[in-house]
């Protein structure tokens, strides 16, 4: 698995802030192959970026960090919402439910998460320790995401 790993910080976009979060993605999944870059709060920069990473890079997982609170320069999900072919919205909404269990302002994320081709886009939140929580509550899907994408349908049923 190729993974994107795409940091949404205006100021660690100009060296201003050292980004904590992508590190914890590459470390949290153990990744080896992967791509990664700080843009700023833009949806251009945001969606230019992940369309990059699929189609250029082919990253089959594409994570962003950041960008998706209520702050009016928090734009992450309309970014990602232009490039994404179908949205999943129940990947979103247990991060969001199993996030409320530990801190409650998890309700006020407005991460989404879809695909693109064959391959899987999550918005994560922006804090490294946030970022580890919820890679926890979507592993043990991701694998199996990318596997039905990339077949176009596997058989579910026993």
């Amino acid at each position: 698995m190729k993974l994107g790993i795409i940091t949404v910080s205006d100021k660690g976009s100009k060296g201003e802030r050292e980004d904590l979060s992508g590190p914890a993605i590459r470390a949290s999944l153990k990744a080896d192959a992967y791509e990664y870059q700080i843009v700023p709060d833009e949806v251009k920069d945001i969606s230019e970026a992940i369309v990059n990473f699929v189609d250029e890079k082919k990253c089959d997982l594409v994570l962003t960090t950041g960008g998706t609170g209520l702050s009016l320069r928090d734009v992450t999900p309309e970014a990602t919402k232009q490039v994404l072919d179908r949205e999943i919205p129940g990947i979103a909404e247990i991060m969001r439910s199993e996030s409320y269990k530990i801190k409650k302002t998890a309700l006020l994320s407005r991460a989404i998460a879809g695909h693109r081709k064959k391959s899987l886009i999550i918005n994560l939140p922006g804090s490294p320790k946030a970022v580890k929580e919820c890679l926890k509550i979507v592993e043990p899907i991701i694998k199996h995401a990318l596997g039905v994408l990339e077949k176009g349908s596997v058989e579910c049923g026993a």
